[in-house]
């Protein structure tokens, strides 16, 4: 489906028979928070985008602020709460049970919709990219992120603080380490490694001490971390040792986050869906794919693999017609909306 706002009238919307009931869908994300407008047959009434959604930084109010504006750039201008029937918000910053109650909190306070769910966004890429709403799902974008869902119900997940939660891993973590060992490389302290030479490429400088200094002294972001992962990719597939511990190391990471809420719940010898998602794997880098199928086949050899690119904004919406009764030809349609190359 082409990714560009699509912009209907509040009236045009909310003027619509109340007897077909609708959904507002929120994939609110570090980079941009997407809103889709659906009603409970299927059909994809409205959507907008709007920038990053981070309540961990900007505060609860603020981030609510920047769905605000999406929510506006879908309906129009003169649009007014409440929005849909049920609101289903799916976002990042929601890592605990807490965090969610405080945002499902400020959108009921605001009046967004009858009903309001809100969880965390890695629930959108499981139900986005599973058969069905259970399973397992690990996203691996900035971040790393895992959650489980039983065919009964029964839900486990990780708290995913980074590092002082145990995590490991991700695009930041990624483009972290490889600077790391690139620095220790270049002055002796490690051995001499192909990521030395990348991050100079990357940054443009002679030597990574420059390119340190540089994000020490703020002339560079720290963003710009997320831009080593594709050299790390190239310099392991290149054969540096040091590039291929690090994939190896990402690789045992994505399983045992699948693979303990699977024993949790378990599932460890049923056939579940572990779906896989972020950009991080969504690259489908081969040595970290393979290496991924070859460790799932030894701790979880019934679990099917799912890398999905569906967008996770349809995972909220299918959690939202979940909620509201909505059938599988609704559920269908949903999805043939979002698929790859649809206009």
């Amino acid at each position: 489906m082409n990714t560009a706002n699509t912009a209907l009238s509040a009236d045009t919307v909310l003027s619509a028979d109340r007897a077909v009931r609708t959904v507002l869908a929120v994939d609110g994300g570090n980079s941009k928070t997407d809103v889709a407008l659906i009603s409970e047959d299927g059909a994809v009434l409205a959507t907008g985008r709007g920038g990053g959604f981070q309540p961990q930084i900007d505060g609860v109010a603020a981030a609510i602020d920047v769905l605000d504006g999406a929510v506006r750039r879908a309906l129009g201008p003169a649009a007014a709460p409440p929005y849909a029937d049920h609101v289903a918000a799916y976002v990042a910053g929601a890592d605990l049970p807490a965090e969610e109650e405080i945002l499902r909190a400020e959108l009921t306070a605001r009046s967004y919709g009858r009903d309001v769910v809100v969880g965390n966004d890695t629930f959108a890429l499981l139900r986005a990219g599973a058969s069905g709403p259970s399973g397992v799902a690990v996203v691996c974008g900035g971040g790393i992120n895992a959650v489980g869902v039983s065919p009964d119900g029964a839900v486990t997940r990780f708290p995913a603080l980074g590092k002082i939660s145990g995590d490991w891993g991700g695009g930041m973590g990624l483009g972290e380490e490889t600077l790391w060992h690139a620095v220790r490389g270049e002055d002796g302290r490690g051995p001499a490694t192909a990521l030395s030479r990348a991050v100079c490429e990357a940054f443009g400088t002679a030597t990574v001490e420059e390119a340190v200094l540089a994000l020490h002294f703020g002339r560079e972001s720290a963003t710009r971390l997320h831009e080593l992962v594709p050299l790390l990719f190239a310099a392991a597939a290149g054969g540096d040792p040091v590039a291929v511990s690090l994939v190896e190391r990402m690789a045992d990471e994505v399983t045992v986050m699948a693979v303990v809420p699977m024993r949790r719940l378990g599932l460890l010898d049923a056939a579940v869906e572990v779906v896989l998602g972020g950009g991080v794997l969504t690259a489908r880098d081969p040595l970290l794919t393979e290496l991924i199928e070859r460790r799932f086949a030894e701790e979880a050899p019934q679990a099917e693999l799912v890398v999905t690119d569906m967008p996770p904004i349809v995972g909220a919406a299918l959690l939202g017609l979940d909620a509201i009764g909505a059938g599988e030809e609704a559920k269908a349609r949903l999805r043939a909306t979002f698929l790859p190359g649809e206009p």
